[in-house]
């Protein structure tokens, strides 16, 4: 049986019909190889034909080469019948030398639909990287349960939620969505840690729009609906929005570089040497703030002043802008940041920040991944929207996720920190190991100018009645100084133990450093309890 006498053989569009062919042991390999010729190059021109790379395209442009090792292959398939498989392609590979599965499902074949053998090849790859404790890779493309088969397709994905919930913290798990990703299926991505989209072609929402149509009257595009920029900018959904699919599979690749392979590993360490342009990074930190606490400044800039080679890897870049979390290393130790970014809305926390905040430090926490947090916070963002969108629920989270970190936890004041704002953003309160600040930095339950109204309200009045505007406002300026001197400083902090040290902005890269390699030794290990797990606000 050669490659050339299997393409004159009929195609039906969803097998290959060689039931009247036997094959012979001996020619068994090449058979083997020319179905699968034929699977790749229908695959092809499928994909290829509306902008998009096949399964195992994508699986060789996240691996290093020539490290993939495919598993059960035709399972699902009937070789002496044609049948060339499943509509999923599951293995393991490496990147960047290091050992992880991966799942790519095939739209070519019944438009990756999930079915019973599909679900058994992914729970069996999951069940072996368990076993294995290596990060799980899923790449999604597919038309959802399989409908011919019915309920079995449903529990098969019921059987890869609780299997994702079992890997939840153990093993990174990560979700690259490059197709249509809909119903049910969009929540085995959802209980990933992280999920990648391309700005074409991917989408995932619970009910499409024919469904949302017929129900609502509601007419909305594919994109509208669940399209990357949506689940980007506004849902939250995803974590990245990847220009095509090229960059999502390198932004994925360089994510894992940041991971421990699992939970029992300790934060990933890199050779690292200083480089001069490090140095004079750090030592010009101080020029890219502001004296002033009223003026923007980008927190991007400042992170990527004191991190190894000025590499900073963003995570949810786009949602919740008011606050900036992502990876990076300091002296060849990779550490999770997060900040504040005065650029957008003074850098206030609200509901969507908190969630992001916190769901990051309670992942870096999972997977031993030290915690720097830069603080520059004038407070939670005020106003009805935010207290009826259940900114006390929601911002509890914060404070969960920091309380029970384990993890060694460092965090530098750069500016301001008031109110509770000062409080959830990795404060020594609630569990920080050591906190620091710059000279002049504003720790208080409000700004002087708001202490000073609140305070003196009575005072100001009475000088405005007798002597006017203007005195009463020179009067408010005579107090904020007099208040900002003797309590927004932060002498008060230090003298309590709140702040261990005040330092030099030129010196904040070698004091995390130093920080985090004293801290490296951690363990904090919690007692035994009678609860079964905590119950946070959801």
């Amino acid at each position: 049986m050669t490659l050339t006498s299997l393409r004159r053989l009929p195609d039906t569009s969803q097998t290959m019909d060689l039931t009247a062919h036997r094959v012979h042991r001996d020619d068994f390999a090449a058979y083997q190889e020319g179905l699968s010729a034929l699977a790749r190059e229908k695959a092809e021109v499928r994909q290829h034909s509306v902008g998009k790379l096949t399964a195992r395209e994508r699986i060789a442009e996240l691996l290093d080469d020539g490290s993939f090792t495919e598993i059960g292959q035709f399972a699902g398939g009937n070789m002496a019948e044609g049948y060339t498989g499943a509509g999923v392609i599951t293995g393991f590979g490496t990147v960047s030398g290091d050992t992880v599965a991966v799942y790519a499902q095939d739209f070519s074949i019944r438009g990756g639909t999930l079915g019973k053998v599909e679900g058994d090849k992914i729970i069996a790859l999951m069940d072996k990287a368990l076993e294995l404790r290596i990060p799980v890779v899923a790449m999604l493309d597919s038309g959802g349960a399989r409908i011919q088969e019915g309920v079995i397709a449903l529990s098969q994905y019921g059987r890869i939620f609780k299997k994702t919930c079992e890997a939840s913290g153990v093993i990174p798990q990560v979700s690259v969505i490059l197709g249509p990703c809909a119903g049910g299926a969009v929540y085995c991505p959802a209980l990933t840690d992280f999920i990648v989209m391309t700005r074409d072609n991917s989408h995932m929402f619970v009910t499409g729009p024919d469904v949302v149509r017929a129900t609502t009257g509601e007419d909305v595009s594919f994109e509208d609906l669940g399209g990357a920029v949506v689940h980007n900018f506004q849902s939250g959904v995803a974590h990245y929005l990847a220009d095509d699919e090229a960059d999502a599979l390198d932004y994925t690749r360089t994510l894992l570089t940041y991971l421990p392979a699992n939970c029992d590993g300790a934060a990933r360490r890199w050779d690292y040497r200083e480089s001069p342009e490090d140095a004079a990074n750090a030592a010009a930190l101080s020029s890219l703030v502001p004296e002033s606490s009223k003026q923007p400044y980008d927190m991007t800039d400042v992170i990527r002043s004191i991190v190894d080679y000025g590499e900073f890897v963003q995570v949810q870049e786009l949602f919740a802008p008011s606050i900036v979390v992502g990876f990076a290393c300091m002296d060849g130790e990779s550490v999770g940041i997060v900040a504040n970014q005065p650029l957008c809305e003074a850098g206030t926390l609200d509901v969507d920040a908190s969630e992001k905040a916190g769901r990051f430090v309670q992942f870096c926490d999972a997977f031993n991944v030290p915690v720097v947090t830069l603080v520059d916070v004038p407070g939670y963002r005020p106003g009805t929207e935010q207290e009826q969108a259940g900114i006390i629920r929601r911002g509890a989270k914060l404070i969960w996720s920091y309380a029970n970190a384990t993890v060694p936890l460092v965090t530098v004041v750069l500016r301001k920190a008031y109110g509770g704002a000062y409080i959830v953003m990795g404060s020594k309160a609630i569990g920080a190991d050591l906190n620091f600040c710059w000279p002049g930095a504003e720790i208080a339950v409000l700004g002087a100018a708001g202490a000073v109204g609140i305070i003196h309200r009575r005072d100001l009045a009475k000088v405005r009645d007798e002597q006017g505007e203007e005195a009463a406002a020179a009067e408010h300026e005579r107090l904020v100084a007099e208040y900002t001197d003797a309590v927004i400083n932060p002498d008060k902090a230090v003298a309590i133990g709140e702040i261990d040290a005040v330092i030099a902005p030129e010196d904040t890269r070698n004091v995390i450093v130093d920080s985090l390699a004293a801290l490296r030794a951690k363990n904090d290990a919690r007692p035994e309890s009678p609860k079964k797990h905590d119950n946070i606000p959801l």
